[in-house]
C-alpha cells in the first residue's frame, strides 16, 4: 500500500513531469499549426453574417433585393454580394489513449498516442485561432480563446489501463463537430455505438486511424512472441512471415470496414502513419472538418 508520504512523492514527481512536458508539447502544436498552409479565406464560406466576403454572378432563384445593383451597373452580368458566414462551430476531439496507443516499432519514431496527442492539440490551436470552440470528450465544454489551450494540455495526459479505447460521447455538441483518433484496432461495437449516437445529435466529424509503420507491414519473421501492451493478449509462433498474408487481409478488412461506418455517419475517415510527417494529417483533419459543414 503506498503510504501518504509516498503518495505525495509521486504525485509531485507526476506534477513535475508534466510541467516539463506539455509546454514542449504546446510548444510542437503550434509550430506545427504554423507549417499548415490553410488558403486565403480559412474556414469562411458564404451565409448570413455581417462582413463583406466577395461578389459572385446572380442564379436564377436569387431573390431581386440580394443583387448589388451598383457592381452590376459596371458590368453585363448581375452580381450578388455575398457575405461571411459567421456562425462558430463546436469541435470535440476524442483522443485514444489506451496502452496500445504506446506501441511504437522503432525508438526513432514516435508512439502512436504521442503523435495522436500532437495532432489533437495542433488542430485545436488551428480550430481556436479561427474562432471555434474546441473541447475534449468526457471533459470541459468545448470554448473559445487561445486560453482554453492550457486545460486541452492537461486533459491530454495520462494514459487509460485498458488495452483498446473506446470513444467517448459525453461532450458531444448537437449540430456540431468532432474529431476520434484512434488506432481503432480494438472491437468495433464501441465505435459503433459513438458514431450512431453522434448521428442521433447531427454531430458530423472525421476518424483518423493513427498506425506505426510495423502495424502496417508487419515486418517479422521466424519465432516472434506478440503480445498486447497490457500484456493481457500474446501470441507465440514460431513463423511469423507465414501469418503476414493473412494478417495484411485483416487489416484491410478493418480499414474498409471503418470507411463504412465512417461513410455512413457522414463523416471522414483515413490512416496515418507516426512514419508520415505530421503536416499531412493535420491538414487533413482541418479539411475534413471545412468539408463536413
Amino acid at each position: 500500500m503506498i503510504q501518504p508520504a509516498d503518495l505525495r512523492a509521486d504525485l509531485r514527481a507526476r506534477a513535475e513531469a508534466l510541467g516539463q512536458s506539455l509546454p514542449a508539447l504546446l510548444a510542437e502544436a503550434d509550430q506545427l499549426a504554423r507549417s499548415v498552409q490553410l488558403g486565403a479565406h480559412g474556414r469562411r464560406r458564404a451565409g448570413q453574417g455581417d462582413e463583406f466576403w466577395q461578389y459572385r454572378p446572380a442564379h436564377a432563384g436569387d431573390a431581386a433585393r440580394s443583387i448589388d445593383w451598383r457592381r452590376s451597373a459596371r458590368s453585363d452580368t448581375h452580381f450578388v454580394r455575398e457575405r461571411e458566414w459567421q456562425a462558430v462551430q463546436s469541435v470535440t476531439l476524442w483522443v485514444d489513449r489506451a496502452r496500445a496507443m504506446g506501441f511504437s516499432g522503432d525508438a526513432n519514431r514516435p508512439a502512436k498516442a504521442d503523435r495522436a496527442r500532437l495532432l489533437a492539440l495542433a488542430l485545436a490551436v488551428l480550430l481556436l485561432r479561427g474562432g471555434e470552440r474546441v473541447g475534449l470528450a468526457g471533459g470541459d465544454p468545448p470554448r473559445p480563446g487561445r486560453a482554453q489551450l492550457m486545460p486541452l494540455l492537461a486533459q491530454l495526459d495520462g494514459d487509460a489501463p485498458e488495452d483498446f479505447g473506446a470513444p467517448l460521447t459525453a461532450g458531444l455538441v448537437p449540430h456540431g463537430r468532432a474529431v476520434f483518433l484512434s488506432d481503432f484496432l480494438g472491437p468495433l461495437p464501441p465505435l459503433e455505438a459513438a458514431l450512431a449516437e453522434a448521428t442521433e445529435q447531427g454531430v458530423r466529424g472525421a476518424l483518423l486511424q493513427v498506425l506505426d509503420p510495423a502495424e502496417e507491414e508487419f515486418p517479422f519473421g521466424g519465432r516472434v512472441i506478440f503480445a498486447s501492451m497490457g500484456g493481457t493478449l500474446s501470441h507465440e509462433t514460431q513463423s511469423a512471415a507465414e501469418l503476414r498474408a493473412r494478417y495484411l487481409d485483416r487489416l484491410a478488412e478493418r480499414k474498409a470496414r471503418l470507411a463504412d461506418l465512417a461513410r455512413s455517419a457522414g463523416w471522414h475517415f483515413s490512416t496515418h502513419h507516426t512514419g508520415q510527417p505530421a503536416q499531412s494529417a493535420l491538414l487533413w483533419l482541418y479539411q475534413a472538418l471545412e468539408g463536413g459543414r
